[in-house]
């Protein structure tokens, strides 16, 4: 597994596998992990740490080979807060410690939410403090306000929504950019363009490894979903080969610059995207 190595010196696998409103998870994390898998991602808003955590310990694997990240949930609001929501995160995965921690939408009281991840930081409790859903002035404001700087921004970025603005700001200030949702949940859709069936065909891969090499050849760390042991195989099997620059930029056309999901950016957000694009 390929790693990425964060602002503050920790390492991260650049693939990982993602939870939301995957079930079984007590059977496809052992699975999953067995294949390969180091990087699992949950959040207190998907209802399943609990299961997450059965699973990691169904696995058998040590504690220190994985890489666990939670997110607090959107409801959360301030310093205290987020203090008591990190341990209630820890106590439903039983695990003694988090890889990485993120707010997961920027409302509400973040600087407070911050202030309270930076000292569990300081004390160990989370090895890396990021972000979520975070639109570039937010993220700037956030690093002026603060002591601690994110490791990671996760965002949608799949091939109808790049965000190559946003990513790139994001990677100009040492923050890991970080793809949710890589397939857009329009895989289906997506499968049938030429312009990713010719570049899969000439590969011998699936659109949807084309799709994840994609993000990996623009240092994204990149999180799929699947509970399909076939599909989980195949997700991790996008090592061994390259994207050319003419494919890259191929599938840079099919950008809509349109959100499939919800508009994460303000007025001004646009407005200051507009400016740094």
């Amino acid at each position: 597994m390929h790693t990425i190595t964060l602002n503050n010196g920790v390492q991260m696998p650049q693939l990982g596998l993602g939870t939301m409103q995957v079930t079984q998870l007590e059977t496809v994390l052992p699975q999953a992990i067995q294949l390969g898998y180091r990087l699992i991602d949950t959040a207190a808003n998907y209802d399943n740490e609990e299961a997450v955590g059965r699973g990691i310990r169904a696995s058998g694997i040590a504690r220190d080979q994985l890489f666990i990240t939670s997110k607090l949930k959107i409801q959360t609001d301030g310093y205290q807060a987020t203090k008591q929501a990190v341990q209630a995160s820890l106590k439903r995965l039983q695990l003694d410690y988090l890889d990485l921690y993120l707010i997961h939408q920027p409302y509400g009281d973040v600087f407070g939410e911050w202030r309270a991840l930076e000292e569990l930081y300081q004390q160990g409790v989370i090895r890396a403090i990021g972000v979520s859903n975070f639109a570039p002035f937010q993220l700037i404001d956030l690093i002026m306000h603060s002591t601690v700087k994110p490791v990671i921004n996760q965002i949608e970025m799949h091939p109808f929504y790049q965000e190559t603005a946003a990513a790139n700001y994001a990677q100009q200030h040492g923050i890991q950019p970080e793809a949710w949702a890589p397939f857009g949940e329009h895989l289906a859709v997506l499968a049938t363009l030429p312009t990713l069936t010719t570049i899969a065909a000439a590969h011998q891969k699936s659109v949807a490894q084309i799709i994840l090499r994609w993000l990996l050849q623009r240092n994204t760390v990149v999180i799929p979903r699947s509970s399909q042991p076939e599909h989980l195989k195949a997700n991790l099997n996008v090592f061994d080969f390259t994207l050319t620059a003419a494919e890259m930029d191929q599938i840079q056309q099919l950008d809509t610059h349109q959100s499939l999901f919800v508009d994460h950016l303000s007025a001004d957000g646009a407005e200051f995207l507009s400016k740094v694009n």
